[in-house]
């Protein structure tokens, strides 16, 4: 089950992640921890569990490159963010939203041509995108702002997640529970999935999701946010070499430059306002 997947990679990404907590434990002890702290981890573990969980269903539901494409869409999320609270945007902001989200259009033709694209598969992705923006704000709040070190942060917010993944798994997919013979909480210390949800943990979990939290503060976000574009292209190849040769489909060759065209153009917009 997907969600209860999810729920296995952010425990797996917790038990990496504990020492290197316990080695920054000294740090705690500086910190000033409000409740409105409390409150912004709380949900932005809440927005992390959400990402993963759609992101993760997504990936039964549609290929791939449209379920990586449509995750890693966040930056046009912000922009329609932006104008609902009504804060300035700048013309690279409307100009790269409309440009994407013409490629989107473009690239979900395919969903009728496919049997491995779905239009629900590609909607959680997109789901996953809108989740993940309330995580970065709250990261950036409590990294930047209120000077959290990355993985006192981090511990809890993974850990959290993987708590709420484990709760929604058991009130939304089958045969699933805390102690279940089959899919049960803990169920990934089984010998036939420990290697790859070890492999989640020290990979995309500490390396991945961790490493970008942690360059942000040697990088300027432009370039983490930029390259987190190539995801799409790297799972394309991926999903290639996996497939023995199925690529994407026409409307995804069209539409995926589009959108990430129109990503990376908010991004860079984003990057210029800020200078």
């Amino acid at each position: 089950p997907p969600l209860l997947r999810a729920s296995w990679r952010m425990q797996a990404t917790s038990l990496v992640l504990l020492p290197l907590f316990l080695w920054q434990w000294q740090l705690l002890r500086k910190l000033q921890i409000r409740l409105q702290d409390v409150l912004i981890l709380i949900g932005s573990s809440f927005c992390l569990g959400m990402h993963f969980g759609f992101w993760v269903w997504s990936l039964d539901h549609t290929s791939l490159v449209h379920s990586l494409l449509f995750v890693t869409s966040h930056p046009l999320v912000i922009v329609a963010l932006m104008l609902i609270l009504g804060q300035q945007t700048r013309r690279g902001h409307i100009w790269g939203t409309a440009l994407g989200l013409l490629g989107a259009l473009i690239t979900l033709m395919d969903t009728e041509n496919s049997g491995t694209v779905t239009l629900i598969g590609d909607m959680a992705a997109i789901a996953g995108a809108v989740a993940v923006v309330g995580y970065f704000y709250a990261g950036h709040h409590l990294r930047s702002t209120r000077q959290w070190p990355i993985f006192i942060y981090a511990l809890p917010v993974t850990m959290l997640a993987g708590v709420w993944l484990g709760m929604a798994s058991w009130a939304l997919e089958e045969s699933v529970g805390p102690l279940a013979s089959n899919w049960g909480w803990f169920g990934w210390w089984e010998p036939e999935w420990v290697l790859a949800v070890a492999y989640l943990a020290f990979g995309p979990g500490l390396c991945g999701h961790t490493g970008l939290n942690t360059v942000m503060r040697y990088l300027p976000p432009v370039v983490v946010s930029v390259g987190m574009l190539l995801e799409p292209l790297l799972g394309g190849i991926i999903e290639w070499f996996w497939r023995g040769g199925t690529g994407p489909g026409f409307w995804t060759w069209v539409g995926a430059p589009m959108l990430l065209a129109g990503a990376g153009w908010v991004t860079l917009t984003n990057a210029r306002s800020k200078d």
